[in-house]
């Protein structure tokens, strides 16, 4: 694992994978499956993970949250940039922060929620998190005005915030205001797109953010790269044409979840066994996940 201070450059020198975790049929964390997932990523040039949503962190126990952080830390290479999560309560991400103190990861992701929050106290929440860690933090913006600029503007200036994970669905990613507004306060260097290929181009190539996360690049690494690639060359139609690439499975993630999508493409793939989900989501139906692996398959044998 690289241990390194954070750098931006980092941000453009590839795609931030978000992938699933494997666990086996007992729900304990499977080393030997996620090992499988984590060299198949570097194998296509993927240099950073980030394991947070599609990981399902929001549901890790304490208990494991040592041995998995010590297993992410084991298996990537040397180069490889790894950023896990805490939270989203604050009393367990403090807890957490006791565990990530005793590793080397350059930052940490703090998870966003919506309930029993207020925007003033996520900001007072991340910025004591941050002290208390020792390292600044990656905010992840996934809801409109989660955070407004202000807000935004005072943590960056407090030095709490290591770069920023944009990620509201827009009908339009052309049009928002937010994501302005936040640009208006925030190095655009340290700003990443957080939803896949599919707004990837508009978010670099017409607000001027840095680079971006992807769950699907966990199926075909390098095409995901090529595209990183070729968008900061300039290079839009080859950038378009493997968005439209990944386009179907990127379709049946809105359509149906796009963690248990994920979920299952990777293992229907052939990539790694990634096992049973956490309770709290639910498993697909039989025909959801048959019609995922044939998409997945399809995306391997291209």
């Amino acid at each position: 694992m690289n241990t390194a201070p954070f750098s931006s450059a980092q941000l453009r020198e590839s795609v931030i994978a978000v992938p699933p975790l494997a666990r086996d049929a007992s729900l304990k964390i499977d080393r030997a499956e996620n090992a499988k997932l984590i060299k198949h990523l570097e194998a296509g040039g993927v240099r950073s993970l980030l394991y947070g949503g599609n990981a399902v962190f929001y549901h890790v126990r304490l208990a494991e949250y040592g041995s998995l952080l010590k297993m992410l830390a084991d298996e990537t290479a040397d180069d490889t940039v790894v950023v896990p999560s805490i939270g989203p309560a604050y009393g367990f991400a403090m807890d957490q922060i006791e565990v990530l103190r005793e590793f080397d990861f350059p930052t940490a992701m703090l998870l966003p929620a919506r309930d029993i929050v207020d925007p003033d106290g996520i900001a007072t929440a991340t910025r004591r998190l941050a002290e208390y860690y020792g390292k600044p933090l990656v905010l992840y913006l996934k809801f409109d005005r989660w955070l407004d600029a202000d807000l935004v503007r005072k943590l960056e200036s407090d030095g709490a915030i290591s770069w920023i994970k944009y990620a509201v669905v827009r009908d339009d990613p052309s049009q928002d205001d937010y994501l302005k507004e936040v640009m208006d306060v925030f190095p655009a260097e340290r700003i990443v797109s957080g939803i896949g290929e599919q707004p990837a181009i508009v978010h670099l190539r017409d607000f001027g953010v840095t680079g971006f996360t992807s769950g699907c690049v966990c199926v075909a690494p390098a095409k995901s790269m090529e595209m990183m690639h070729a968008i900061h060359k300039g290079d839009f139609e080859t950038a378009e044409s493997i968005r439209k690439w990944f386009e179907p499975l990127e379709d049946l993630r809105n359509d149906i979840n796009p963690i248990r999508v994920l979920h299952h493409a990777v293992a229907g793939a052939g990539i790694c066994e990634t096992g049973p989900l956490l309770p709290m989501l639910s498993d697909l139906s039989t025909e959801q996940i048959t019609t995922i692996t044939k998409v997945a398959k399809e995306m391997m044998a291209d």
